[in-house]
């Protein structure tokens, strides 16, 4: 039956078919402005491709698809026999297939290649988040499989390929492999120290059996996992592969898969070994968290990374509903008030942006002082931006009214994904913990933080006021952990406008001083002095289609 009660009118058309790359000047631009230029033309064009490619319609299907299929466990086969695994919707191996494709698992070594993949890691994740996890685990094992280097030429080569294979078999077999991670346990949660899963040595040297459990490990289905065990000599790390050398399986068994509340399209399960677990000592025994945090670091970059995505795929879409959408006589995006609010989401994603691509640039240079500053940068930026992800996804959700509220609007999975990264590889307090811990201990630290906002004292006097307010704080040190999280905040907040005072055009720096280190603004987004340019502000947000 045709409708012939009304037409149809007032609604923004779909945010596709553009490229999510080229159309993001923050992120175009931190690219071009970390890159030497011999690299440019390559990354440029291969990250069009992909950002072509995510802004199709295809790529959103797939998205839509992976999530409103989830993963389910089969924990036996028709005849009864013990096959652990898990069933994807085929989106979501066309994801990794596209992602894996662009490198976004191989970084470490390549000129530029930090910054080239943390670009591209935002790109994919404006379209499906939930994929990232093993792309990001896989990734971040790198550092950690180095330092054992028979186990890293066997599976390096396979871990940074530009291939995704699917199937559990021997690493010697696939072109491609992912890797995860197992660290928490039922007792303990991030205080991994109170792991109770125990390490056996076998005969050969390095070799052992695990028994225990691990009570969150994120895509079961990748094909091996670094994991915490207590050995004799204390906790130490382990990679336990799914697939045997000789074809077997490990006794790898998968309890439950976790019912969450976003990351609908990615497995995370309850893993058992059995006491016939095989695994492969990584590093020296009773140094696991040493042989471990280079990859804990990675992935939290990677945290702050994802969340960035999430609010420029949000601002994204509710600059561009405003942009058509009239209301009360106009367009939504030219009302005063609209406006503001649309400025002020545009402010806090161009900052989280700003500062995780600096952060990948710090793991491309790879001197000792980009290393100190990545210590203490790191924890506190996965704090704060993190954060800051929910409120601001949930402010731009409204800027599209009930629409924004509709499944079909994207605008909800984007909501359920939004408090994940603060979760992940610790949350708030073992971030700002970590901070404390780096002041107390890490005087290089605090020396290359001090450096790198230094760069931009004097350009602008509300930031000058906000570093010497940092100094303040840190002359004090007693009750500095009942303080940590307001310190951790002051010390991202500082980093994001010094990046923006040096590096984004005045009327971004101007209102991100004035709101965020001036007290100009207030605790809802939509504050901010109106005597600013909020114009030029919202523009820079906007895609064109």
């Amino acid at each position: 039956m045709t409708a012939t009660t009304h037409t149809v009118t007032n609604q923004a058309p779909p945010l596709v078919g553009h490229d999510v790359f080229g159309s993001d000047r923050v992120l175009a631009e931190a690219v071009e402005r970390h890159l030497a230029p011999e690299l440019l033309d390559e990354a440029r064009g291969d990250l069009g491709v992909l950002g072509q490619a995510a802004g199709s319609g295809q790529m959103a299907k797939w998205g839509e698809r992976a999530n409103a299929n989830p993963p389910r466990l089969l924990t036996h086969d028709r005849y009864g026999h013990r096959i652990d695994e898990v069933e994807f919707d085929p989106a979501w191996h066309r994801l990794l297939g596209k992602s894996v494709g662009a490198g976004l698992t191989d970084a470490w070594g390549r000129p530029g290649g930090h910054v080239r993949r943390a670009a591209g890691f935002m790109v994919v994740s404006q379209v499906e988040a939930g994929h990232g996890c093993p792309l990001s685990m896989t990734h971040a094992a790198v550092p950690a499989l180095r330092t054992e280097p028979e186990v890293a030429e066997v599976w390096e080569p396979a871990a940074t390929s530009h291939v995704y294979e699917w199937g559990l078999r021997p690493v010697a077999e696939k072109a491609g492999v992912l890797l995860g991670m197992g660290m928490t346990e039922k007792q303990g949660g991030s205080d991994v120290r109170t792991n109770t899963t125990e390490a056996r040595p076998l005969a050969a040297d390095g070799e052992y059996v695990l028994t225990g459990h691990k009570w969150f490990c994120s895509a079961p289905m990748s094909d091996a996992f670094l994991v915490l065990a207590q050995a004799p000599a204390g906790l130490t790390c382990f990679l336990v592969p799914r697939v045997l050398p000789d074809g077997s399986r490990n006794a790898f068994a998968l309890q439950r898969l976790k019912d969450k509340l976003g990351n609908r399209s990615n497995a995370s399960a309850e893993v058992e070994f059995d006491g016939t677990t095989w695994a492969r000592r990584v590093g020296e025994e009773g140094r696991g968290l040493r042989s471990i945090m280079g990859m804990v670091a990675a992935t939290r970059l990677d945290c702050v990374l994802g969340s960035a995505a999430l609010m420029r795929q949000a601002a994204a879409q509710a600059v561009h509903h405003c942009a058509y959408r009239s209301a009360f006589g106009g367009l939504l995006i030219d009302k005063p008030l609209m406006r503001n609010v649309l400025a002020d989401l545009a402010l806090e994603s161009e900052a989280a942006t700003t500062l995780g691509l600096r952060l990948a640039a710090a793991y491309d240079a790879d001197t000792p002082q980009e290393r100190a500053l990545l210590r203490i940068a790191v924890p506190a930026a996965k704090y704060w931006v993190t954060k800051r992800c929910t409120p601001m996804v949930a402010e731009a959700l409204e800027c599209l009214g009930g629409n924004g509220y509709v499944e079909e609007s994207g605008m909800p999975r984007l909501l359920r994904e939004s408090p994940l990264n603060s979760v992940w590889e610790g949350s708030g307090n073992v971030q700002a913990l970590d901070v404390v811990r780096v002041l107390r201990t890490e005087p290089a630290a605090l020396d290359a933080f001090l450096r790198e906002v230094g760069e931009a004292r004097g350009a602008d006097h509300r930031l000058d006021r906000a570093i010497r307010g940092v100094l303040v704080e840190l002359a004090d040190m007693d009750g500095i952990e009942a303080r940590a999280r307001r310190l951790t905040e002051r010390l991202a907040l500082v980093l994001q406008g010094a990046l923006l005072v040096r590096w984004a055009p005045p009327e971004v720096a101007d209102a991100f001083c004035a709101a965020r280190l001036g007290g100009d603004g207030g605790a809802a987004f939509g504050t901010l002095p109106h005597t600013l340019d909020l114009r030029a502000v919202v523009e820079r947000a906007r895609v064109e289609i």
